[in-house]
């Protein structure tokens, strides 16, 4: 066996296992539950007090979910319209619990609903957001607005980029407290809240901000690829916890002792400025965002009576003079990750680090970059898979004085051919004369007989943060390319089982036995790329080598078949792009490839064999 041989073998193995370990460690996900897989609604917990000097207690405020879903059907409601978002806020506590985003849909075609990201208590998976204040020193629980509190519109009728809404609520006893809410043209509202203090004396409180949520989200994808959960930011220090982690949380400190009591558990942090927290799913995420330089306590917290989930952020403690008032900003996110919408916030609205609730993962150095490439090449080209073309075209580019290397040291292979024959021929079976003597060889021609494996070897992380850019990134969700790919997040809808349409009748979904072999048409073109690149070189003389790679462009078009398109279309695009630059680096080096004729000589070796 030749070493040009030996390395290419070793690269492609090298890949099958790779690709092999990386479908064992994140299998393709399982269908989203059903409707009948919703777990039930449960009992509502609301509001925070712990670390407060309160005359009542420390104990929560309490409200049983039926009674909480019979009085929201029964408050008004005021109306949300942006160009972004629809649904409305209840006067039940002010709360946000019930807002859908306009341009999603849950599936690919336009006519399925649009995505509900917030839904009200009462509803399967209830997901809300309430804020507050909680009472301190001599201010009493009833002295404050809680989540059941009725408040009423003392400015605006729609809330609107253009048109806030102002309420109010008056306690009777010398606090007038008003919540004055703005939203902008894409995911971002503001949420003033004030109070003033009409009374004879000081009063202490805090203003707090609460995401709950009932139950796990039942479209939970599961991957391992992929955070989904709760996670925030403590000033310099980022947090992720998943569902069960918050289950299992450990209240070891005496701050996160504070927050847990029988049944409720917490993880809590103080932060001195700049921070946010909340719960992210897959394509869409809940934040709430205290102003900057606010100090603020983040909590993580889980009721296992109740099985809800809830993120605080209170403020520090706020001493509101007789004949004062005193307000304080904070901000919610609730829309879809859309790298350019995050990166804005960060820059414009000093949202530190809020680019990093997209999961990047652990090549995040490369996952970024690539995507910031990819994102461009989208505005500048206006087609996402044309986009993946000309990312691959950048990455080949970049790589190119690398691979030229590699294969003109192919080439210089080929070669010396006749003198490696020479010294194999002249050592006989002396193993050890034969490595001593192509070492030298290869010393004196400059010829580095490992460099065939670099070009494969560096082709394997930008393979993985493609991966990964592809499944986790909101720009690629329902992205078309041409024709029959509409969705290039997703696997090649076609297939050859139904002669890709022909025939009248479906193709087998994921759940079937026979999706491995429901071959679309990219999987296709992809055996066949990987195929005839290796008709670049007559095949191994050997039996054993001649079968492995009479195979391998077959099994990896198997093994590929079931994943996104638009990777599938990156890995076509570099193997077109591999096999002409390989082609021409061959030519211009003397040695003229016989692309068709090996392609003969592998039809007629198998028609010789079948004889």
């Amino acid at each position: 066996m030749d070493d040009q041989n030996k390395n290419l073998i070793l690269a492609t193995v090298l890949s099958f296992l790779v690709i092999t370990g990386w479908m064992i460690m994140f299998p393709p996900a399982d269908p989203a539950p059903t409707q009948d897989n919703v777990p039930a609604v449960v009992a509502e917990n609301t509001v925070p007090s712990a670390g407060l000097e309160t005359s009542a207690g420390t104990a929560p405020i309490t409200s049983a979910a039926d009674d909480v879903a019979a009085t929201l059907a029964e408050v008004p409601r005021i109306a949300i319209d942006t160009p972004e978002l629809a649904g409305s806020i209840s006067l039940l506590g002010g709360r946000f619990d019930d807002i859908s985003l306009k341009a999603y849909h849950t599936e690919l075609s336009d006519e399925s609903p649009i995505v509900k990201l917030l839904k009200p208590t009462g509803q399967p998976e209830a997901y809300y957001a309430v804020y507050g204040w909680t009472p301190g020193g001599d201010t009493a629980v009833e002295d404050v607005p809680s989540p059941s509190t009725v408040w009423s519109i003392e400015e605006g009728t729609t809330l609107t980029p253009t048109t806030p809404v102002t309420l109010r609520w008056e306690n009777h006893n010398g606090l007038i407290f008003r919540r004055t809410l703005m939203v902008d043209e894409k995911f971002m509202f503001t949420i003033r809240q004030s109070v003033e203090n009409t009374g004879t004396k000081a009063q202490r409180l805090a203003p707090y901000g609460v995401l709950a949520r009932h139950g796990e989200p039942s479209d939970l994808k599961g991957f391992f690829i992929l955070h989904e959960g709760a996670l925030r930011q403590n000033d310099d220090e980022r947090e992720y916890f998943k569902y069960k982690h918050l289950r299992d949380i450990d209240a070891r400190d005496e701050l996160s002792a504070r927050w847990s009591s029988p049944g409720v558990v917490a993880d809590v942090k103080d932060v001195s400025g700049k921070g946010w927290t909340g719960f992210t799913d897959h394509y869409w995420m809940s934040v709430l965002i205290p102003a900057s330089n606010n100090a603020f306590t983040s909590v993580f917290q889980y009721n296992e009576t109740t099985d809800t989930y809830r993120t605080y952020a209170q403020l520090d403690t706020l001493t509101v003079d007789a004949g004062q008032t005193e307000s304080v900003d904070t901000r919610l996110f609730v829309g879809a990750k859309e790298w350019e919408t995050i990166r804005n916030y960060q820059k414009s609205e000093d949202v530190t680090n809020f680019l990093d609730t997209i999961d990047w993962g652990f090549f995040f150095f490369l996952t970024k970059p690539i995507f910031a490439m990819l994102h461009w090449l989208h505005s500048v080209i206006g087609n996402m898979g044309w986009a993946i073309i000309g990312l691959t075209l950048v990455i080949k580019a970049v790589l190119f004085p690398l691979a030229y290397k590699s294969y003109v040291s192919m080439a210089k292979m080929k070669e010396l051919q006749p003198e490696m024959e020479k010294i194999k021929e002249a050592a006989g079976d002396d193993r050890a004369k034969v490595q001593k003597e192509m070492m030298e060889l290869y010393k004196r021609e400059k010829v580095n007989p490992a460099s065939g494996c670099l070009p494969i070897l560096m082709q394997i992380p930008i393979f993985f943060s493609l991966y990964k850019v592809i499944f986790v990134t909101m720009e690629l969700r329902h992205a078309p390319w041409i024709g029959w790919i509409q969705d290039l997040s997703a696997p090649d809808p076609s297939s050859i089982l139904n002669l890709f349409g022909l025939l009248p009748f479906a193709a087998p979904g994921p759940e079937s036995v026979l999706a491995i072999a429901s071959l679309g048409i990219l999987p296709i073109i992809l055996g066949i790329s990987m195929w005839l690149q290796q008709k670049l070189n007559p095949a191994p003389t050997d039996a054993t080598q001649a079968m492995i790679f009479a195979w391998m462009p077959w099994v990896f078009m198997f093994m590929l078949g079931r994943f996104a398109s638009g990777l599938v279309l990156y890995w076509i695009a570099n193997n077109t792009i591999t096999f002409t630059q390989q082609y021409l680096i061959m030519r211009s080096h003397g040695h003229k490839p016989n692309v068709l004729g090996n392609v003969l000589k592998s039809f007629k070796r198998k028609t010789k064999d079948a004889g």
